[in-house]
């Protein structure tokens, strides 16, 4: 699935709450290492997950912080790395649309 597909999605969900585009794009930011113009670049050419989270620059460390139940799985125990990374992304943009502060959704 494109992840240029998906982002709009993020997006609306933010908004919906009183959130912005650029609190998903720091989220997003934090969590890969791109920055903007290399987040525009991706949606640009339509990557899939697969490829936008194989050419993130670096994930953040802190991702191991990432903790609870997105979509009825605990996010630390998903085995498959890319399924854990798109699972890492919902669950911040869950956090964000829930009214959480960015300071504790970017594990600061």
């Amino acid at each position: 699935m494109p992840f240029a597909t998906v982002y709009p999605l993020y997006i609306q969900k933010a908004e919906k709450k009183g959130r912005t585009k650029q609190e998903v794009d720091e989220i997003i930011y934090w969590l890969t290492g791109y920055n903007e113009t290399q987040l525009r670049e991706q949606l640009d050419t339509g990557a899939d997950f697969e490829t936008f989270f194989a050419q993130a620059p670096q994930m953040n460390e802190n991702t191991s912080k990432i903790t609870g139940v997105i979509c009825g799985y605990r996010v630390e125990d998903i085995e498959d790395g890319l399924m854990q990374k798109i699972r890492y992304l919902d669950k911040l943009i869950d956090e964000l649309a829930k009214g959480k502060a960015m300071e504790k959704i970017l594990r600061k």
